[in-house]
């Protein structure tokens, strides 16, 4: 649940900051990729801290080495957050995000099966809600970048990471 109110919450609070002026945050792909990153980076370092034992467990024991499994997942994930905050890379990383959430699903399925955990929203349908809302939001931050369409404006766009960053120079016309 913590990774929902994560994507949630700091998705509402740049789309809040956009509305009260601050135009980076105005256009919702941008919002959305902060959420995003936010979500990733509190799962990204729940495979290093916390809840590293009950990540284990939930790698299926067709898969080797579940402890290795665990932690090139979670640096893929924070790798992933960190490329959702600069505009040129949050495509791809969006994308191999959506990849990553669907290669990782098997878990989540094991983890229902066996019973691992015990909260209302560990049981399958609920856990598989959650993935279809997180695979969604990934996607949205794909689907703009692959219609072409720009969907952000030049300042805001630009870069999450990089408040102060300038827009690279206009090309200067040809003179003949």
């Amino acid at each position: 649940m913590e990774p929902l109110i994560a994507l949630v919450a700091v998705t509402l609070a740049l789309l809040a900051a956009g509305a009260a002026g601050v135009r980076r945050f105005r256009p919702w792909p941008v919002a959305l990729r902060g959420g995003l990153a936010a979500m990733f980076t509190l799962t990204g370092m729940a495979h290093f801290f916390g809840l590293r034992a009950e990540l284990v467990a939930m790698v299926p024991p067709s898969l080797p080495n579940p402890g290795l499994l665990v932690t090139l997942t979670g640096l893929l994930e924070l790798a992933g957050a960190a490329g959702l905050l600069i505009r040129r890379t949050a495509p791809w990383a969006a994308g191999c995000l959506t990849a990553l959430l669907i290669l990782m699903f098997p878990a989540n399925v094991y983890a229902a099966a066996e019973g691992l955990s015990t909260g209302p929203l560990e049981a399958l349908i609920p856990r598989t809600l959650l993935q279809v809302v997180f695979l969604s939001a990934t996607v949205a931050v794909v689907i703009p970048s692959v219609r072409g369409r720009a969907t952000e404006s030049p300042s805001a766009a630009h870069s999450l990471a990089a408040p102060g960053a300038a827009l690279p120079p206009a090309p200067h016309p040809r003179s003949r």
